[in-house]
């Protein structure tokens, strides 16, 4: 039996002269169709195809005419492509005495989204930093609370925050669901900015208090410019969690200031003349574009928010 020691210097050596000849050289190139493959690719072509094709059915649904949907193939492309339907989501389609469409529900979801997301981000991005970085008294109990709200379940708290809204004169208006949605939002975007600032080296919060900098000095002059991953993954989260809500929007608003997501109910289940499947697809990815663009243009960012240690600690 050869000696290993032995064996691996002539492997060795062998690859040292065929690289001297010009020969083939480097790692050995790996199998394509291995088990491991197959199976790997296999499952994501899966799943990849389970989620689209309610999305094909979808778009060349909108784009049909109301005779060829009544065909009753859904999965062929639309032989004569009309942009109708999506002009009537749009524009024109009826929710009871209603028929502005989706217009209206966009700008209020716009009007709930913008100050919404500010709000909740500046204000948990100064309590996570407030909490990873000065040790001030209580700051264990304050987080424990914290976390222990972004657990509670919403349906618990929507009779009270009704009863509170309505105290304060802000029940049915957008200002009282953009406060909902901020107190709301804040427990778990606090968790994150704590938990991402706590990955930062410490000796830079050091270095700036030796300089003489202060709280809001090490905050904007040191802390921001480290964090927009975070601030990336806070506004996802948020922008993609307030503009898909419905729940809160039903309950805390009323018709003229209804979110696009409570119109896409309406028009969906509207019982009132012919049901219109192509202007519910259409209304459906009208609502959906804002969230999907939002992962599209910052995706790469978001990875990087969360591989940073966003979720850690």
């Amino acid at each position: 039996m050869s000696n290993p020691a032995t064996l691996a210097a002539t492997v060795a050596g062998a690859d040292a002269i065929a690289a001297e000849l010009g020969g083939p050289s480097g790692p050995r190139p790996r199998v394509t169709f291995s088990r491991r493959n197959i199976i790997l690719y296999g499952t994501l072509i899966f799943a990849a195809i389970y989620y689209l094709i309610p999305l094909y059915v979808m778009v060349v649904t909108s784009l049909k005419g109301m005779p060829e949907i009544r065909l009753g193939n859904i999965f062929s492309p639309p032989i004569e492509i009309t942009f109708e339907p999506w002009v009537k989501a749009w524009a024109t389609a009826c929710t009871g005495l209603n028929c502005d469409g989706l217009s209206r529900g966009f700008w209020n979801s716009v009007r709930i989204t913008v100050p919404s997301v500010v709000l909740s981000i500046a204000i948990a991005s100064v309590n996570g930093y407030a909490l990873a970085n000065w040790r001030f008294k209580g700051a264990d109990l304050f987080f424990t609370i914290l976390i222990f709200g972004a657990f509670i379940p919403y349906q618990v708290m929507i009779y009270p925050i009704v009863i509170m809204l309505r105290e304060i004169g802000l029940y049915g208006s957008l200002t009282g669901l953009v406060i909902v949605h901020s107190i709301f939002g804040m427990p778990i975007l606090t968790l994150l900015f704590r938990n991402y600032f706590s990955s930062l080296p410490e000796e830079l919060f050091k270095a700036a208090r030796v300089d003489g900098a202060g709280f809001w000095g090490i905050y904007l002059r040191i802390m921001l410019p480290m964090s927009l991953p975070i601030f990336v993954v806070a506004v996802i989260l948020q922008v993609t969690g307030i503009w898909n809500d419905f729940l809160f929007g039903v309950v805390y608003t009323r018709p003229d200031t209804y979110p696009m997501t409570v119109q896409l109910n309406n028009i969906v289940n509207s019982t009132q003349g012919v049901k219109e499947y192509n202007v519910n697809m259409a209304a459906t990815i009208i609502t959906g574009l804002v969230p999907l663009a939002i992962y599209f243009i910052s995706g790469k960012l978001f990875v990087r928010g969360i591989a940073a240690g966003a979720v850690k600690g």
